[in-house]
């Protein structure tokens, strides 16, 4: 009988290509979103739609089904997590929870990171938050047995997104001459997980006993520094970049709603030992590397403008640290 999945999302960048990757293999592939991703669901997929947020509404759209994994790509808070757990304790074999190799404690004391590498990182919410709910979901687990698996990706991308900080903004400047901020001295290393590199991995998790109670970080063996990653970048949209390095803490400070994503994660080096997962996954084995990837990236971005968002904040703060 094939595998019953609920995606809870299911159509951003790391879900497209596991839900894509489920339904190849056979399994029984559900979608639970709003509807308004301009990725299509991959064919066979069935999708339902609801915000998770409107609890009666996600009722109706789920009449009760059970399924054997629910592999929620939205949960990002404390307070979603336990919303998950309260709905689907005893309605489902395998809960998934997609944590961050971002929670890993910052400073990084020591490389490779694995799976034991203590979490705590005092400068980003959001890693924080990840680390809040992976705890519910352990207490759950010694508790009462709720079955789940905790996936911890790093930073994970396909055609549809640029890789680096400042998005396609970096690339307009890129192009059109102008200098980009690279924060520190831009030497720091940096792991590039290709979504279907990365499906292959979590998929092997699906429906896996061996997974339950346990967490796994996914990622590729491909590590760049930043003035490599915007160089291959601006090499495949056609101009050398001109880097201005500047520091993390001043970056940050000019753009206070991004606060805590370079400190409490780029600005460190990482690099990941993914012996756990290829252990119980032997097939995941990353071939992707980002040298490849990068003229997919353009040249897809190229032949749809409406992805071409030029950030006018990000502009103007890049022009402030440069002037």
């Amino acid at each position: 009988m094939a595998v019953k999945v609920l995606f809870i999302g299911g159509t951003g960048i790391i879900s497209s290509a596991a839900a894509a990757l489920a339904a190849e293999r056979g399994m029984e592939v559900t979608l639970l979103n709003r509807g308004r991703s301009r990725r299509a669901a991959a064919d066979g997929v069935e999708v339902l739609t609801a915000d998770f947020a409107d609890d009666a509404a996600v009722d109706a759209a789920l009449a009760g089904r059970e399924f054997d994994v629910v592999v929620d790509m939205i949960a990002f808070t404390p307070d979603q997590v336990q919303r998950d757990i309260d709905r689907f304790e005893g309605r489902t074999g395998q809960y998934v929870f997609i944590s961050s190799a971002s929670a890993y404690q910052k400073p990084v004391a020591r490389l490779p990171i694995t799976e034991s590498t203590p979490l705590r990182n005092p400068f980003w919410q959001y890693s924080r938050d990840k680390i809040a709910g992976e705890e519910l979901l352990a207490t759950a687990y010694r508790e009462r047995g709720f079955p789940v698996t905790v996936v911890r990706p790093s930073h994970t991308y396909d055609k549809w997104t640029i890789p680096a900080f400042g998005g396609w903004t970096a690339i307009d400047r890129i192009r059109r001459g102008e200098e980009i901020v690279v924060h520190g001295d831009g030497t720091s290393l940096w792991t590039l997980t290709h979504a279907a590199d990365f499906a292959v991995g979590f998929v092997g998790l699906l429906g896996n006993p061996l997974a339950h109670g346990d967490t796994f970080q996914i990622t590729s063996d491909f590590v760049y520094t930043w003035n490599e990653i915007y160089s291959i970048l601006g090499r495949a949209a056609g101009a050398e970049p001109k880097i201005r390095h500047v520091t993390s803490a001043a970056i940050e400070q000019a753009l206070p709603d991004r606060a805590g994503q370079l400190a409490g994660d780029m600005a460190h080096s990482v690099v990941f030992d993914n012996t756990k997962i290829r252990r119980l996954v032997p097939d995941f084995n990353p071939v992707i590397a980002f040298h490849r990837a990068a003229a997919e990236i353009i040249e897809w971005h190229d032949a749809h403008p409406e992805l071409q968002r030029v950030d006018p904040d990000l502009n103007a703060a890049w022009d402030g640290l440069l002037g």
